[in-house]
């Protein structure tokens, strides 16, 4: 048996090189495209406006037309006083519970918590049973 060899000094083709040079393609957009990201991109200030424009009319104020005036006395506060304790001054005889619920409804409070020099109002009909 014998073996064959063959040598060439012919080197096989390479791939051709990128270079820097070379041109790149560039992204184009037509203008349905820019239409389309246009709106894409307000969509979130549009649902912002949407929001504000449903909700915020009942944060300027309430539908209820308050009490009619005459029919509340102000009162201030004095250091150490709660809700429970006003309540159980301006009517022993009442419940307090549905008077702190009168006197936080009408004064449109949301907490319990009071501060010394606050004004509150009281409705006149505890204050007309003495």
């Amino acid at each position: 048996m014998s073996t064959i060899s063959v040598t060439t000094g012919v080197t096989a083709p390479q791939a051709p090189r990128l270079t820097s040079a070379s041109p790149r393609t560039r992204l184009r957009i037509t203008t349905r495209g820019r239409r389309v990201l246009a709106v894409l991109a307000s969509l979130p200030l549009i649902a912002a406006i949407a929001v504000a424009v449903l909700s915020g009319g009942s944060a300027i104020a309430s539908h209820e037309a308050g009490a009619p005036a005459g029919t509340f006395t102000n009162i201030s506060v004095m250091p150490g006083d709660s809700l429970w304790s006003i309540a159980t001054t301006v009517a022993p005889e009442a419940d307090p519970r549905d008077v702190v619920a009168e006197i936080s409804r009408l004064n449109n409070l949301h907490s319990d918590t009071l501060s010394a020099g606050q004004t509150l109002a009281i409705p006149s009909s505890y204050f007309d049973a003495e």
